[in-house]
């Protein structure tokens, strides 16, 4: 469902035509980067903003937050990063790729189980049983670096039999039955739409997730990157990341 439009848009008109050269060719598309766990809710933005934006189109790459962050290093043509830490937009913003960041939305950590829990996880002490399988992210990514945070603060080890590169393929694993637990941002275990249960566990406030965001230096949609960004950081951008279950920052 597509938000009534209720952010102010830019003076400069919503295709960034202030911004570009006489001659230049005229900007059609907005590219944004965003960790796997903004899918649902960016897609949403997405929406949005091109019914704000007639005739422009919002362009997304999903991912690890890691991985994305080093395609911006190395040059991938981009106009917006919303990363899931701050370590992640760390990397952008030491390299002077991006604007000063905004954190926009905090998450944690919930325990997904597939919905008949076979290994009857109750608490996060369970995933440190042997005969259960459990799947993180990979440490280098942010819900994988919480995790590693989330299970020390328990004074627990936890040996997974798979780590994944972000929390939308480690959620996979528990929606498929392939593993008996994994350690996933809540707002996945919402987005998953009942396929899994969740689990929360007083450790997870111990591994808050901050999300930045920001535009990117020499994005080709300049204007319109900004007008992005000011939609996430408006009331109905704030909306949509409430109803999925981020905190505000």
């Amino acid at each position: 469902m597509v938000l009534p439009v209720v952010f102010t848009l830019a003076a400069c008109g919503g295709s960034g035509e202030a911004d570009r050269p006489a001659g230049a060719k005229e900007v059609k598309e907005v590219t944004v980067f965003a960790a796997a766990s903004l899918t649902g809710t960016f897609t949403e933005l997405g929406k949005t903003f091109e019914a704000a934006h007639p005739g422009i189109t919002v362009k997304f790459n999903f991912g690890s937050s890691a991985t994305l962050a080093q395609q911006i290093v190395q040059g991938a043509p981009a106009d917006v990063f919303a990363a899931a830490s701050p370590a992640t937009m760390k990397t952008v913003t030491d390299a002077a790729r991006a604007a000063a960041p905004t954190t926009f939305a905090r998450n944690t950590l919930q325990i997904a189980v597939p919905k008949d829990n076979p290994a009857k996880v109750d608490e996060l002490k369970d995933l440190a049983d042997a005969s259960v399988k459990v799947a993180l992210c990979a440490e280098q990514v942010p819900c994988g670096a919480a995790a590693v945070k989330a299970l020390g603060a328990a004074g627990l080890k936890v040996t997974p039999v798979t780590l994944e590169q972000d929390v939308k393929a480690t959620l996979t694993k528990v929606e498929l039955g392939e593993v008996d637990a994994a350690l996933v941002y809540r707002t996945d275990v919402i987005a998953s739409a009942g396929k899994v249960t969740g689990i929360e566990f007083p450790e997870a406030d111990k591994a808050v997730n901050d999300y930045p965001i920001a535009t990117l230096a020499k994005a080709p949609a300049g204007d319109l990157a900004k007008q992005f960004v000011d939609l996430v950081l408006s009331q109905p951008g704030k909306d949509v990341l409430t109803a999925a279950g981020f905190r505000a920052p």
